[in-house]
C-alpha cells in the first residue's frame, strides 16, 4: 500500500529548494591585509593585527547582489572599535576613499569565508558591481579601521589585491563597461 505522504513530502521539498535557492560566489581565500606599522617590523611576543576582505556575489534565484566580507583580527597593540559603527571602515583606492556601510548577509548553511580568529570582528558591507569594478581597477587598496581610541588603524594587502579582484570579476562574468 502506497502512502500519500511520501509524494507530498517530495513535492514540498522540491518547491522549497526552488524558491529558496541561493548560491554564493567568493574567492578561494580572502585577501589578507597587515597593519602598516607592523608590516616592516614584527616584534617577538606581540600578536600582529590583520584584516581580511573578500567580495561575495549572492545569487537568489537569479537576482544578484554583492557584499564585501571583512574580518578584523586585533593584535596586542591598539584595538579596533566596532566595525559595524557608522564610518568605522574606509577603503582607500586610487580615485579616493570608499566609506563602507554594514549590510545583512543571507542566512546560509555556511559563510563564504572563515574568520581567521575567534576573537576578531566579522561583518558584511553592501557593494554594487560598479563598486567592485572600481576596487579591481585600483592599484591601491588600503583599509582604514577606526580604533577604540578614535585613531586609525591602516591595513595594506600582503599580496596583489588588484590581481585577485580582477580575476574574481572575470570569474563572475562582471566586465568593465
Amino acid at each position: 500500500m502506497r502512502t500519500p505522504l511520501i509524494p507530498f513530502i517530495l513535492l514540498v521539498g522540491s518547491l522549497a529548494a526552488c524558491t529558496g535557492q541561493s548560491t554564493v560566489g567568493a574567492l578561494k581565500n580572502p585577501i589578507e591585509l597587515v597593519m602598516k606599522a607592523q608590516s616592516a617590523t614584527l616584534v617577538f611576543g606581540k600578536r600582529p593585527s590583520f584584516a581580511y576582505l573578500g567580495p561575495v556575489e549572492w545569487n537568489r534565484s537569479g537576482v544578484f547582489s554583492y557584499s564585501l566580507w571583512i574580518h578584523v583580527s586585533p593584535g596586542s597593540e591598539r584595538q579596533p572599535g566596532d566595525i559595524r559603527a557608522p564610518d568605522a571602515l574606509t577603503i582607500l583606492l586610487d580615485d579616493g576613499p570608499l566609506v563602507l556601510s554594514p549590510s545583512e548577509a543571507p542566512k546560509l548553511a555556511r559563510d563564504p569565508y572563515t574568520p581567521a580568529v575567534s576573537w576578531g570582528q566579522t561583518a558584511y558591507f553592501g557593494l554594487t558591481s560598479d563598486t567592485l569594478k572600481r576596487m579591481a581597477a585600483s592599484q591601491k587598496l588600503e583599509l582604514d579601521v577606526r580604533a577604540v581610541d578614535g585613531s586609525i588603524l591602516s591595513f595594506t594587502p600582503s599580496l596583489d589585491a588588484h590581481a585577485a579582484l580582477t580575476q574574481y570579476l572575470q570569474d563572475r562574468g562582471i566586465t568593465p563597461d
